[in-house]
């Protein structure tokens, strides 16, 4: 679509730097085109009260704010916990499970509106652009996309704030302290600034969310999470919704200093990245979930599940959610967990989380049979003729480089 044919844009807006700057730049740059600003509430807190009247300010017509928390956590946070995705064995994906569900209400709100085109603030050189466009794609691929970060003359953070600055819009960075950030109700990430070098030891001052060990209490807490089917239920014994577990079990983590991330990642894009995510609760939700999973899963199920979640992570991580592998794992993983329901005490130590107890109806955990003592159960000399068979081809591989194999 040539950009004089675009009216009417909606713009995924955060109110952060990069979005509070596009909309005066839209309406510049696309014939004075009607922009309507969508944002995504997905526990973002007190830095969205600001949103809506700052969006009108900016030139938006229409600033949708809508609260996604509890979708959010059960049909894009539940499923990844399942499947035990996890990026290069330490990003929980807190943004990468954001950005779909964000382009679904992006797309539902165009076709409503009777927008030509979304838009987005994703820069060149990051994930997002590729997890919001495609997932466009998937939804609705007869929408242009619009990227400010591919045509404007803004080439940094420093350009983007001297433009806001010219345009009297007030932004949540400054110069001085210019880490790019990502928040949602699962965890919040911190890339850019001081960390660019990976050397460097991020600062106490970065953590906004999650105590550092250091500050957290002197004293062990334990805490217990129940699941139904891999999906966690309840906490302490108190049935909760799936948004409020999360924010139970952020306040249990962050007190006691659990959760930080300290990574450097291969993007999608082909760069490394250095990233610090805090994700207090899904870290004490992943750790419960595995422990559970080791107590109900058979052997073979387990060990290939950990290699459909790598699989599964990359996709999620790559923007593909919509995509029909992603949609055939999850019907693999669906499968495994229908056992996974049961009860997993931890205990929380000063950035710690270990096990401290774990119990289930479809538990395959028998004492009888791995108990050291006397048993009636276990037949010692069962496993000569097993061992036979299992090592046979090692000893059929040792007699051939002996030349005594007939």
């Amino acid at each position: 679509m040539n950009k004089k044919d675009i009216k009417k844009v909606v713009l995924a807006y955060s109110g952060g730097l990069d979005t509070s700057v596009i909309i005066p730049w839209l309406k510049e740059n696309y014939n004075n085109c009607e922009v309507i600003a969508v944002t995504a509430d997905l526990g973002q807190g007190a830095e969205l009260d600001p949103v809506y009247d700052k969006a009108l300010k900016s030139g938006a017509s229409k600033c949708f704010i809508l609260d996604l928390k509890e979708e959010f956590i059960a049909d894009y946070v539940w499923p990844v916990v399942k499947a035990g995705a996890v990026y290069e064995k330490k990003y929980l994906l807190g943004t990468s499970f954001a950005r779909p569900l964000i382009a679904k209400k992006l797309v539902e709100i165009a076709l409503a509106e009777g927008a030509d085109a979304v838009a987005h603030g994703a820069t060149g050189k990051g994930n997002d652009k590729v997890r919001f466009e495609v997932s466009v794609k998937a939804l609705a691929p007869q929408l242009s996309v619009i990227v400010p970060w591919r045509e404007w003359n803004i080439r940094s953070r420093e350009d983007a704030i001297d433009f806001a600055e010219a345009h009297n819009i007030p932004i949540p960075v400054t110069k001085a302290h210019d880490y790019s950030m990502d928040r949602n109700m699962w965890h919040l990430s911190h890339e850019g600034s001081d960390l660019e070098d990976p050397w460097n030891a991020p600062k106490d001052e970065l953590f906004i969310v999650t105590n550092t060990p250091e500050k957290a209490p002197d004293k062990a807490e334990y805490v217990e999470l129940e699941f139904e089917q891999g999906v966690p239920v309840a906490v302490n014994g108190t049935k909760l919704s799936p948004a409020k577990i999360v924010e139970t079990l952020n306040e249990i983590g962050i007190r006691n200093g659990v959760g930080i991330c300290d990574m450097v990642e291969n993007r999608l894009v082909g760069m490394k990245s250095r990233g610090i995510y805090e994700t207090p609760g899904g870290t004490i939700i992943y750790y419960a979930h595995n422990e559970l999973e080791n107590l109900c899963l058979d052997r073979a199920t387990n060990h290939y599940k950990q290699m459909v979640g790598i699989k599964y992570a990359e996709l999620v991580y790559d923007g593909m959610w919509f995509s029909p592998l992603r949609e055939a794992l999850a019907a693999f993983v669906d499968e495994t967990q229908k056992t996974v329901t049961g009860t997993v005490r931890l205990k929380l130590y000063k950035g710690n989380v270990m096990s401290a107890g774990a119990k289930s109806p479809y538990s395959l955990y028998s004492q009888e049979y791995v108990t050291f003592g006397a048993d009636e159960v276990y037949n010692q000399a069962d496993a000569t003729g097993f061992i036979t068979l299992f090592g046979l081809p090692l000893t059929v591989r040792a007699l051939m480089k002996q030349g005594k194999l007939k």
